[in-house]
């Protein structure tokens, strides 16, 4: 069974779309909608135009990664195909911190797993980001490896499973901030440094002259 990006949602006819993500090298990932189409022919005139969201550093990639799923999903390639619309999907409330959740699925050695995190962003494409990161570092899955099911806002605070995600949601939530005093190096020392270290007690020599005298 062929294992691809996010959630396939089919055409535009039924209002549905793909979510999915860019196997290029890490970098800052844009959110975009791309519409496709293959091109009309004398047998199917009007053929079916299909959307997917997919996360990637820049347009170029986008398409890349469209025709990439697209043909693994439909048969369609970027010979016989044209790009009918590039959208970026902007963030309705980009400076609010909210809790997101990210289905996903990955290769490891042993097989194909599905797996459900966790994140604190302010944005989709940050916390899409911060997942590659996790994913590498934890489970050295690539880019390539990895394929997102869904994105998901999580708006009741009920609804956060992960620890990691409920510590920070405490009202009041204080951090110890040590060292606040910041203190500049000394040009001059206030006292006289200290060279010699004596281990043992020096006996006073003074005492034995003193008797032999």
């Amino acid at each position: 069974m062929l294992a691809v990006g996010v959630l396939w949602l089919g055409c535009l006819e039924s209002a549905r779309g793909v979510v999915l993500t860019s196997n290029r090298r890490m970098s800052r990932f844009t959110e975009y909608s791309v519409v496709g189409r293959t091109l009309p022919t004398e047998a199917d005139p009007a053929p079916k135009l299909y959307r997917m969201r997919i996360f990637a550093p820049n347009e170029v990639v986008a398409k890349s990664r469209y025709w990439y799923y697209l043909r693994q999903l439909k048969k369609a390639k970027k010979a016989n195909g044209e790009i009918v619309a590039l959208n970026i999907i902007h963030e309705k409330k980009p400076l609010k911190v909210k809790n997101f959740a990210i289905w996903l699925r990955y290769d490891s050695r042993s097989g194909t797993h599905n797996m459900v995190k966790e994140f604190r962003a302010l944005s989709r494409a940050e916390a899409v980001e911060s997942m590659y990161q996790d994913m590498a570092a934890r489970h050295r899955a690539r880019f390539r490896n990895v394929q997102i099911l869904r994105v998901a806002e999580i708006e009741k605070t009920e609804d956060i499973r992960r620890p990691y995600i409920k510590q920070l949601l405490t009202p009041g939530l204080k951090f110890p901030l040590p060292h606040r005093r910041t203190k500049s190096k000394a040009w001059y020392a206030a006292n006289r440094p200290v060279s010699i270290i004596s281990i043992n007690k020096i006996p006073n020599t003074d005492h034995h002259q003193s008797t032999w005298a």
